[in-house]
């Protein structure tokens, strides 16, 4: 028995916010996750991001520690 894999999807910043306000604005994480057939470890993820920093790239939601190891 063979399982097929999704293709690996990408989002835009603007798709991202957009999710993002939606939880801000009250929607349940279930509801979002389901509306949108996303992971809840990513939308997780981007919450986590977007209060950090405001930004999904990655290089800007280093902690500390992770800037001086690559330094």
């Amino acid at each position: 028995m063979t399982v097929e894999r999704r293709p690996r999807r990408t989002y835009t910043d603007e798709f991202k916010n957009q999710v993002v306000q939606l939880y801000n604005n009250g929607k349940r994480k279930c509801d979002i996750i389901r509306e949108y057939d996303i992971a809840s470890s990513l939308l997780d993820k981007w919450i986590q991001q977007a209060n950090n920093s405001g930004s999904f790239k990655e290089k800007d939601n280093l902690t500390s520690e992770q800037k001086e190891l690559i330094e």
